[in-house]
This record gives structure tokens, C-alpha cells and sequence, in this order.
């Protein structure tokens, strides 16, 4: 073997050795890492941003791999846990879906029924009302025959809001006045309660929603419930 053959060999072993240490470091860097990190585990990601009360299903989320380290331990990792729930803040495209971001959606009780209404959102609604809310139902109507006064009724208290629609443009008759686009509110009421409603839906000139405090149970006394501009006195 010539000098020019001994310094190949040598410069192939050196290159050997370069890169077994090279593959070393890696696996050091590698091994530090996980000691760091530790184990990966699965989670679940908003894909667009969900508005507030809003029902949560499955399809609104992603699957992402997080170290299970990293994540709080109200981190949700199975979406069965979102059947009948709804958000209960704003979900940001992104964030990641723990159990504190959801609530029960709320049912109907023993006795109640479900009854579904277009109320104006610009004057009845306004954002404000979500699943869960109490509010007061309250109607406008004309004097029964001329020259009997306006009035307006509080037609149901604390009234238990089940599902607050998306916004929805109205059919309306050219001569038919009234808001171009309203919300679908959906109550929980007993039966009187719903038939006001409906018999306000049909015959009142407005319905309009007033909410109601959290934590308010009484419902306004008898005199409180109607009003009409000649009895402010």
C-alpha cells in the first residue's frame, strides 16, 4: 500500500468516526428533548372561531398532538363529552377545547314546552341574549277600539331561553311594516305561557325581549305588568 492509498484510508476512517459522533450528538440532542418534553397525547383545536352559546359538535374541532406536559388538566380529550353542550365563552380559531369552555345546553323540565318565535334583533335581541338567559316577554298592543290608549304587557316573566337562532331575513308584504331580519328565540314555558306567546306573535303589533338580571327570580308585581302612557301619571 502506497502513501497516497494510506492517506485515503485514513481520511475514510476519520470521515467514519466524524459522522458516528455526528449521529451521537443527535441522539444525545434527541434523548434531552423527550426528557424535556415527554409523552405526546392527543387534543383537540377550534377550527374557525364559535360564537357564545353556541352547540358544540365534533365537526368544529381538530386533532393535534401536544406533550402531555404542556397541556392543563381541564384539557378535553374526547369529543363525546361535547353531546348536548354549548360554548360557554368565545372560541377562538385555535384555541385549544378544555371542560371549563362548555356548559350543559339547556332542556326542557317536567311541564314545560318548547316555542319558537322571530323577535327583532336589532330591538329585542341585541348579542346579549343567550341559552340559559331569563328574560321578560313583552308585547305592544292598540287600544281594543278607538280611543282606548296603547299599552304594553309584560305577557311572560323570567321566560327560560332554550336556543337563540342565526339571523334570518323576513318575507314581507309590501304593505307590511316591520324589521327586514330577525332571530328565531326558542323558550321553555308551560302551557299558559306558551299560548300568551303565541296569541302576542300573532295580535301584538311588537314582542320585544327584556333580560333579566342573573340570580332574579321574582316576577314583577300585577300593577308593573302594564303599562300605558295616560296611567304615568
Amino acid at each position: 500500500m502506497n502513501s497516497r492509498q494510506r492517506r485515503g484510508v485514513i481520511l475514510l476512517l476519520l470521515s467514519v468516526l466524524c459522522a458516528l459522533a455526528a449521529f451521537g450528538g443527535v441522539l444525545v440532542v434527541i434523548g434531552d428533548v423527550n426528557s424535556k418534553v415527554g409523552a405526546e397525547t392527543t387534543a383537540y383545536r377550534a377550527k374557525a372561531d364559535i360564537a357564545p352559546y353556541s352547540p358544540l359538535t365534533a365537526a368544529q374541532f381538530e386533532e393535534v398532538s401536544i406533550p402531555r406536559r404542556w397541556l392543563s388538566e381541564t384539557a378535553v380529550d374526547d369529543l363525546a363529552t361535547l353531546k348536548d353542550k354549548i360554548a360557554l365563552t368565545t372560541l377562538r380559531k385555535g384555541s385549544l377545547l378544555q371542560s371549563d369552555m362548555f356548559v350543559d345546553k339547556p332542556q326542557l323540565q317536567p311541564g314545560e314546552q318548547e316555542i319558537a318565535i322571530m323577535i327583532d334583533a336589532a330591538t329585542g335581541v341585541a348579542g346579549k341574549i343567550y341559552s340559559g338567559a331569563k328574560v321578560n316577554i313583552i308585547a305592544t298592543f292598540k287600544g281594543a277600539k278607538e280611543g282606548d290608549p296603547s299599552r304594553s304587557v309584560i305577557i311572560v316573566a323570567n321566560a327560560r331561553v332554550l336556543n337563540v337562532g342565526k339571523l334570518t331575513p323576513l318575507d314581507k308584504d309590501a304593505d307590511r311594516r316591520g324589521p327586514a331580519e330577525a332571530v328565531p328565540i326558542t323558550f321553555a314555558l308551560n302551557t299558559k305561557d306558551t299560548q300568551r306567546v303565541a296569541y302576542a306573535e300573532s295580535f301584538a303589533e311588537h314582542v320585544r325581549l327584556a333580560l333579566v338580571a342573573p340570580g332574579t327570580d321574582s316576577a314583577p308585581g300585577a300593577a308593573d305588568r302594564t303599562y300605558t302612557l295616560d296611567g304615568d301619571k
